[in-house]
C-alpha cells in the first residue's frame, strides 16, 4: 500500500536571492511541519537563496486554522508559504475543513517523510513483532500516541500497521495529541506504549538512545537509518510515504511562485540541504507548482480509496 511514489531532480538552476520568506506552521512546535518548515529555511537562508526567513506557528483544526487565516489574509501574504503534508488532503476528504487544496496556490513539493512506530528507550518491547503478540491477546493493552487529530496521518499509519498484521484497523486505540512534541512527551511518560509518527520527529532521538524506532513504513532500510528495520522485512506489507510541501495565498503571481520555485529547487544542489535531510531521514521528491497540482489530484483519489478501505470515510 503506498501513499506516494516516485521523486524528481532538482533543477540545478542557479537564482538571485529572494528578499524573504515568512513560513506559516500550522501545527505546534516539534511536529513534521514545523521541522520542515524550520529545515527548509535554515538552508535558505545559509545558503543566500533567501535573505531573510521568519515562521509563525498556527495550530488548530487538524491543520483549518492556518488554511483559513491565510485564505482570510491573502492580501497581506505575499511573502508566505504554508507548510503541509497528505493531511491537507486526508482533512477535506474526511469534513476536517471545508477547504481543499484548489482554495490555495500549490507551490512545490519538497520531501516525503516513512512512518514509524516508536517506544521509549525503556519499554518492554524490542521489535515490532512482541507488539502484534500483545495486541493479539489484549488489544486494550496497546495506546498509541499520535500528534494529529484521528483519521490524520498518524492515525493512519498506525491503523495500517495492524491492518497489515490482520487486525480490524477500526480497533486501534490511537490517541490524539496537539502536535508531535506533546505526542512525544506521552510516550515518555509512559502515557502510551507506542507513538505514531514521521522518521525524520524521532531519528535523532533513536539515534541518541532516547527511544527506540521498532519498524517503519520504507519499502527498504534508508541509507540515513541503516539500523532500523522496515514493517516489509517483518512480514507486514505496508508502505506509506507523507509528502510534504509548500503552499500560497490564493492570487499568488505566477512570477512569484516561478521565484520560489527557482530557490526550492535550487536548495538541493547545496551541502547544507544534504545535512539537515540525512538528519532527519527525508527522501528528496521535489514537484513544480504544475507537477505538485496533478500529484495532489492523483494523491486525492489514492488518500479517498484508502482511508474508506481503513474505514474512516463511507
Amino acid at each position: 500500500m503506498a501513499a506516494l511514489s516516485g521523486s524528481a531532480v532538482a533543477s540545478n538552476a542557479q537564482t538571485d536571492s529572494l528578499d524573504k520568506i515568512h513560513f506559516l506552521i500550522p501545527g505546534g512546535a516539534g511536529g513534521g511541519w514545523d521541522m520542515t518548515a524550520r529545515g527548509t529555511g535554515e538552508v535558505l537562508s545559509k545558503a543566500g537563496l533567501v535573505e531573510k526567513v521568519s515562521y509563525q506557528n498556527l495550530s488548530g483544526g487538524g491543520g483549518g486554522k492556518a488554511i483559513a487565516h491565510l485564505i482570510e489574509t491573502a492580501k497581506r501574504q505575499d511573502d508566505t508559504l504554508m507548510v503541509n503534508s497528505t493531511p491537507i488532503v486526508v482533512r477535506s476528504l474526511s469534513g476536517i475543513f471545508p477547504q481543499s487544496f484548489r482554495d490555495l496556490t500549490p507551490v512545490a513539493a519538497t520531501i516525503a517523510d516513512y512512518g514509524a512506530i516508536v517506544v521509549a528507550a525503556d519499554s518492554p518491547f524490542t521489535d515490532w513483532k512482541q507488539v502484534v503478540k500483545q495486541y493479539s491477546e489484549n488489544p486494550r493493552s496497546i495506546k498509541i500516541a499520535g500528534g494529529s487529530a484521528r483519521g490524520s496521518m498518524d492515525h493512519l499509519i498506525a491503523a495500517a500497521a495492524f491492518k497489515g498484521e490482520g487486525f480490524d484497523p477500526r480497533k486501534v486505540r490511537y490517541i490524539a495529541y496537539d502536535a508531535g512534541g506533546k505526542a512525544m512527551a506521552a510516550l515518555l511518560s509512559g502515557e502510551t506504549e507506542l507513538l505514531s509518527t514521521g522518521l525524520g520527529e524521532v531519528l535523532e532521538m533513536n539515534k541518541s538512545g532516547q527511544v527506540r524506532v521498532l519498524a517503519i513504513t520504507a519499502p527498504e532500510r534508508l541509507p540515513a537509518a541503516p539500523s532500523i528495520p522496515t514493517l516489509v522485512e517483518q512480514g507486514n506489507d505496508t508502505i506509506f510515504a507523507n509528502w510534504r510541501g509548500f503552499f500560497a495565498a490564493p492570487g499568488v503571481s505566477q512570477a512569484k511562485i516561478d521565484a520560489w520555485n527557482q530557490a526550492l529547487s535550487g536548495m538541493y544542489t547545496t551541502n547544507e540541504w544534504a545535512v539537515v535531510r540525512d538528519r532527519n531521514g527525508w527522501i528528496d521528491t521535489y514537484k513544480n507548482d504544475k507537477d505538485f497540482f496533478q500529484f495532489l489530484e492523483q494523491q486525492e483519489k489514492q488518500m479517498g480509496d484508502l482511508m474508506r478501505e481503513l474505514g474512516f470515510l463511507q
